[in-house]
């Protein structure tokens, strides 16, 4: 594994903090959670009303495989030390509390590096270490709004619309996951830690690069909501999606003379390829016209004849029997702590064509308490008398 020898002691909750301490744990790296003794926030809602598979919330399914679980009750001061008895023997702190919060448990970066100079102390919070939000909220819902996202996503003239899943926290986690990756590259070259800070805000704008570079480097359009069928305020015309007879139908980039022949109207509709941003409405309106008329696969075979790119546009039923994502194993049943059988999504990356393997499945809360406490050399009445007074979980 390539992350095999990798200790990450994780103060993560909700999702991009474990989202992306789950792929370093996907990639071999032993991740130790701590939870507090009543679970993490994942473990008490996770959509769909919190329905439960395999004995825990969805979204704790979701970021939460390869990581042993303790509990640690980290209001006690007894909890904190064995906390930093822990972190001693750590590479990465990953910690996605809001700015301070750490500092206040007497687990912040400055604290930490005394008793180990060369951990990496990786931090996801909302807006940033400091500046004039450090102390709002962060969230995907907050974070799509405010960075402009949602108002990109949104028709022109209608409201501003939310992606419809939680892009900005999972970009996030990857960037989360690539920053202590960096990290741990210089770790290995030169012995020595460091600090990491990702934001949910930063993680919003990357994730819009090209939007915005567009934007702030050209003309100003009008609007940056979506025209009609058009994707995006930035492509040209008939990029988008449209309806046929029968489902939906997605045009990428293209030459608009081959596609205007491709729909039988070359002859008819007397327009350019320079002419495809500036009368994109015109276009996109003629094609989700002349689109209607014919079945997907019609259309399907017409395109592929001329090396026009489009898709069909699945729904969620259509994507489990999608012969991509079943030659890719991109998701994966197992069986999870209590029995039951659960689907997860599988870590996109292969190394060596292979898949990294599920070692763990998302577990029960505490399931290694007992274990890792044990490892750092506290004996069973030790570990008793913690249970006793709640400094940690049962065993």
């Amino acid at each position: 594994m390539q992350l095999e020898g990798i200790r990450v002691v994780s103060f993560n909750h909700f999702l991009m903090g474990p989202l992306g301490v789950q792929f370093l744990g996907d990639l071999g790296a032993e991740i130790i959670a701590i939870e507090p003794p009543k679970g993490a926030f994942q473990r008490h809602w996770g959509g769909q009303n919190s329905k439960r598979a395999g004995g825990e919330t969805t979204l704790e399914l979701v970021a939460n495989r390869n990581k042993k679980s303790i509990c640690l009750d980290l209001k006690s001061p007894e909890a904190v030390e064995i906390a930093k008895k822990l972190i001693e023997t750590a590479d990465v702190v990953a910690e996605n509390f809001r700015p301070g919060v750490m500092e206040k448990l007497g687990l912040g970066y400055e604290e930490l590096k005394k008793i180990n100079p060369g951990l990496i102390f990786a931090s996801a919070s909302g807006f940033g270490a400091d500046g004039p939000y450090v102390n709002r909220p962060g969230q995907d819902m907050i974070a799509q709004s405010l960075s402009g996202m949602a108002w990109i996503t949104g028709k022109q003239g209608e409201v501003p619309r939310l992606i419809g899943t939680s892009a900005i926290d999972q970009h996030g986690a990857m960037i989360y996951a690539a920053g202590i990756l960096g990290a741990l590259v210089k770790k290995a070259r030169t012995g020595e830690g460091g600090r990491v800070d990702v934001n949910l805000f930063s993680a919003a704008l990357n994730l819009q690069a090209e939007s915005l570079v567009c934007y702030f480097n050209g003309e100003r359009p009008v609007s940056t909501q979506q025209p009609a069928s058009v994707g995006s305020w930035y492509h040209e015309a008939p990029y988008g999606i449209y309806a046929t007879a029968d489902r939906y139908i997605g045009l990428s980039l293209g030459n608009l003379g081959v596609m205007l022949e491709a729909i039988g109207l070359a002859e008819t509709f007397n327009i350019t390829q320079e002419e495809a941003f500036a009368r994109r409405e015109e276009i996109s309106a003629v094609f989700a016209e002349r689109l209607k008329t014919k079945p997907f696969h019609e259309w399907a075979q017409i395109l592929e004849a001329r090396d026009i790119w489009y898709t069909e546009v699945n729904d969620y039923d259509a994507l489990a029997k999608d012969p991509q994502v079943l030659h890719n194993g991109d998701f994966v049943e197992v069986e999870s702590w209590n029995g039951e059988k659960i689907t997860l999504v599988a870590n996109p990356v292969r190394y060596d064509g292979v898949v990294a393997p599920i070692r763990l499945v998302p577990q029960k809360l505490g399931a290694q308490t007992e274990e890792v406490l044990t490892e750092l050399g506290i004996c069973n009445e030790h570990l008793d008398d913690l249970v006793a007074k709640g400094t940690i979980g049962p065993k």
